[in-house]
């Protein structure tokens, strides 16, 4: 007892709580319940009780715990995360625990003070399944606990008045290192994602702003391109307002990406903004605004939408700061960036150019999976339009470098769709569409990838399945450019949708000469037989001097060429385009 009247003590605190509890919650809230109950009755209790601890109060999906020994409390959190991770199966339970040495006041059977205080907001900081321990706490039991701990830096936590330096414990730290360290640039982009602002006023809905957080660093963490930063990294600036010049230093990324969220009524207002560290500058913004209508699966649009934007939007920033590195600072990954300009503006010299960028990456690494992948479908696209002057040599290399890009990662959703691409153009459609649905698996939310995948279903034979994947993407990425567009008017066209397809196609910007004449079919088609004609001109003109050889007027030749450039599974779908191709006037 204080001369205050006040009772207090020194104590070791524990604060633990359940991560991504209310999205567990809401998706099955009677098994959570369940599982709760389990990990309290047969791990948590049992292993506070062996080393001599007190459960001051269960808070739902958390709980306090004083400790005499301060070596006792980090051996119990370590006891306890390790019995979890060794029962993980299915939606498993994960916990983040915090632990402080510090002053604490008794009241009853309950604890207060800036010791509990200072537990609980570094809980907030720790990652699923590991241990955050305040500087008091591990000046403590540095050298008296079998684990090892990383230096995460000094931290200004909310409401807590100086800033407490925090260590790390999880299975997977090495000894020696510290996140605090200021960290050089990686070759290819790197992205932190700081917690979303709870902007609603209500502590309540913080829940939302960090689910939403954590699902972003989910799935941009799938882009096997970047580099990008995990949670227990980035939710160390929760509650903070940092400088995103030293964000940028602390954790060694180009990119941050923020925002906010903000819930009323039955709406949900969430933004949303990239920025580059080294100059301060934004990239890109935007704003989402949708009804409230059932909590997760607004959580998961908005997640996709910003994913593919911050994607699309990184690659871009990349491949000009890429263009002006000096030539001896070049990288691999440098010249893949370097390429994809040249593979996406669909000509000729553009295709070469590109081929020659990606050859050298590959000297430079040939490891690197995104190179050999870009190669494949590059190789491709020359025999669709007919530049490769031997085109199953270029379909040989296409199929070698897809299968490389494979070996070498398997876990790359864009090389599986690089091998899907290929196998379709071998007409190997089984192949083709089991290949697109293991990208789509490893990457849903990759525009490129959906893409793709719409074309394959759009080729062996369900044109409506491709129309709803490229919809998809379109609504990801509303400014791909032309090549969705081009696609789409393809898809509405053997959907025999043939004014849809007009218009999408009329829509693209930059169209490559083939396009023409698949506007050219849509219209005879349509029995609007001057359109029709005009664009076959259009195309005629251009492909004299793109094609290698041109057919001219020998309707054999135009006949081969059409079989290899359209690989479709129904023979049906083939003649669909050759006739509509014949009555706009293409000489067959």
């Amino acid at each position: 007892m204080t001369g205050d009247g006040i009772e207090r003590r020194l104590a070791a605190i524990m604060s633990a709580d359940v991560a991504g509890y209310s999205r567990l919650m809401g998706k099955d809230e009677a098994g959570t319940l369940a599982a709760l109950k389990a990990l309290r009755r047969e791990v948590f209790a049992p292993q506070v009780a062996a080393h001599n601890g007190r459960i001051v109060k269960l808070m739902g999906d958390g709980a306090l715990v004083e400790f005499p020994s301060i070596v006792n409390a980090v051996n119990c959190a370590i006891a306890v995360q390790r019995a979890l991770a060794e029962r993980a199966s299915g939606e498993q339970i994960k916990l983040r625990i915090g632990i402080n040495l510090g002053d604490i006041i008794i009241e009853g059977s309950d604890i207060y003070g800036d010791g509990v205080n200072v537990a609980a907001r570094i809980q907030e900081v720790a990652e699923p399944g590991s241990i955050a321990l305040s500087g008091s706490t591990y000046d403590q039991v540095a050298g008296k606990v079998e684990a090892t701990f990383a230096d995460g830096g000094e931290h200004e936590l909310k409401n807590i008045t100086k800033p407490v330096r925090v260590w790390h414990w999880s299975d997977d730290v090495v000894a020696g290192t510290s996140i605090a360290e200021p960290l050089p640039l990686p070759d290819k982009p790197s992205i932190a994602v700081l917690p979303f602002t709870n902007m609603s006023g209500d502590p309540e809905q913080e829940y939302f702003s960090d689910g939403i957080t954590e699902d972003i660093i989910t799935e941009l963490s799938r882009f096997n391109e970047f580099a990008v930063i995990a949670r227990n990294s980035t939710f160390h600036y929760k509650g903070q307002s940092p400088k995103i010049k030293d964000v940028g230093r602390e954790l060694g990324v180009k990119y941050v990406v923020e925002g906010g969220v903000r819930r009323a009524a039955d709406r949900v207002r969430v933004t949303a903004q990239l920025i580059d560290t080294e100059t301060n500058s934004h990239i890109w913004a935007d704003r989402y605004d949708r009804q409230l209508v059932e909590i997760f699966a607004i959580q998961d649009e908005i997640t996709e939408a910003i994913v593919a934007r911050v994607a699309d939007k990184v690659r871009g920033a990349a491949t000009t700061l890429s263009r002006s590195r000096p030539n001896q600072s070049v990288t691999a990954y440098d010249l893949v960036l370097q390429s994809r300009p040249y593979r996406t503006n669909i000509t000729r010299s553009g295709s070469e150019q590109a081929a020659k960028l990606l050859m050298q990456a590959i000297a430079l690494d040939p490891d690197f999976a995104l190179a050999h992948a870009s190669l494949a479908f590059v190789r491709v696209g020359e025999v669709e339009e007919g530049w490769a002057n031997n085109p199953d040599a270029a379909l040989a290399d296409a199929m070698a470098s897809a299968k490389h890009a494979v070996r070498l990662d398997d876990s790359d959703g864009y090389a599986h769709a690089s091998l899907a691409y290929v196998h379709y153009t071998f007409r190997n459609f089984d192949r083709a569409v089991h290949e697109a649905r293991t990208a789509l698996s490893l990457n849903p939310n990759h525009v490129n990838i959906i893409m793709t995948a719409g074309w394959i279903s759009v080729a062996a034979g369900e044109p409506e399945v491709g129309i709803e994947h490229i919809q998809r993407a379109r609504r990801l990425n509303p400014y791909m450019g032309g090549f969705d567009l081009w696609t789409l008017g393809f898809a509405y066209f053997l959907a025999k949708r043939y004014e849809e397809a007009i218009d999408a196609f009329s829509q693209v910007t930059d169209p490559p000469a083939s396009l023409y004449r698949e506007l050219a079919a849509a219209y005879a088609y349509l029995g609007r037989d001057t359109n029709a004609r005009s664009n076959m001109n259009i195309y005629l003109d251009r492909a004299k001097n793109e094609m290698n050889p041109f057919p001219g007027e020998d309707p054999q030749a135009w006949r081969r060429y059409l079989e290899r450039a359209y690989a479709f599974r129904r023979k049906e779908d083939l003649e669909h385009m050759i006739e509509g191709a014949r009555m706009a006037g293409l000489p067959l």
